[in-house]
């Protein structure tokens, strides 16, 4: 059996981002690799947020939703148009991804993949709270990469 994994080429698990795909820069999101679906899946969600922006924002921020991504997916190109998903909102208010912009000093972001065993079916006008809520009991496995961003 092999593990989900979700990894990047353009920067290591717990390394730098580089800086073009920062929000301010230009804000494309970075390739990503996916191996390791488990059977059984019929869909991936990717969560793309900044726990480190809870001081300064007050929440944890969101920066990418992506469900119903198809689970014969296995790389997610830089400046992806997610293809045959659905994008939510992210806490910038814009639809799709929105790169890091840490105010006050270098974030942790957080790429996490998860294998469901459900399509969502959420409009794009979804909340993260709705997704949480969706995939509540459809989570067959997941898999997490970090990077660092500094303004």
């Amino acid at each position: 059996m092999t593990e989900l994994t979700i990894s990047s080429p353009a920067f290591d698990d717990g390394g730098p981002i580089p800086d073009r795909y920062g929000y301010t820069a230009e804000n494309v999101n970075p390739p990503l690799s996916i191996a390791g679906v488990p059977d059984g899946t019929v869909s991936l969600l990717l969560l793309v947020d900044d726990p480190d922006a809870v001081e300064p924002a007050g929440h944890i921020w969101d920066h990418w939703l992506v469900w119903d991504v198809p689970p014969d997916t296995e790389e997610i190109p830089e400046d992806w148009d997610a293809e045959g998903a659905v994008e939510g909102q992210n806490d910038y208010g814009e639809q799709g991804y929105g790169g890091p912009n840490p105010p006050d000093g270098e974030h942790t972001y957080r790429f996490r993949l998860y294998a469901l065993d459900a399509e969502l079916g959420l409009p794009p006008s979804a909340t993260r709270d709705d997704v949480a809520d969706a995939v509540t009991g459809h989570i067959v496995e997941k898999a997490t990469l970090e990077g660092t961003y500094a303004p």
